[in-house]
């Protein structure tokens, strides 16, 4: 049997649920609708007890956790972002996954793992940056004598020995 993918496409795995369920009320064998919408006789059997309970469980709420952060949440935790990382009690302006991920459960006493952290923000509009410029304090007299004076000195140079190193195949 072909095996689909249905990670985390929730809409396909509502949609296969409903077919087979709509098939075990026609009168199709658990191992037909199995067969039919590519899932484990167990799993077509959990949906005809389901049935047998609640003729309407077809109908019930789509699959999936209900999501920790409403519409509200989601709004402010932007405005929060915005206002930069110092104004929110955090020592530099850089944002974190990590301090997003404090900010969020100080604030609205929700855990996130930083990944999903990270799905909250990309939900958001938000993205990773880098630096566009460089750093003001940036002394280019002292880099160019690290590059010219100090990087020769530290750099390995290969030794001139006569004899092979350990490592050396070549034993005369």
């Amino acid at each position: 049997m072909a095996t689909r993918q249905y990670k985390r496409d929730l809409k396909a795995l509502e949609l296969r649920r409903r077919k087979g369920m709509r098939m075990l009320k026609r009168g199709d064998s658990q191992a037909e609708v199995a067969r039919a919408c590519e899932v484990t006789r167990q799993t077509a059997s959990s949906w005809a007890r389901m049935l047998a309970e609640d003729a309407q469980a077809w109908r019930r709420k789509p699959l999936g956790r209900p999501a920790a952060l409403e519409a509200e949440d989601l709004k402010r935790l932007s405005k929060l972002l915005l206002e930069g990382a110092i104004n929110n009690g955090f020592p530099t302006e850089v944002w974190t996954l990590a301090r997003v991920a404090k900010l969020i459960e100080r604030e609205f006493a929700v855990t996130y793992s930083v990944a999903n952290v990270w799905h909250v923000l990309r939900a958001l509009g938000f993205s990773s940056q880098r630096p566009a410029g460089r750093a003001i304090q940036r002394d280019e007299q002292a880099i160019k004598t690290w590059r010219t004076k100090r990087w020769p000195a530290l750099k390995k140079s290969p030794s001139e020995r006569e004899e092979p190193s350990s490592l050396s195949t070549n034993r005369d």
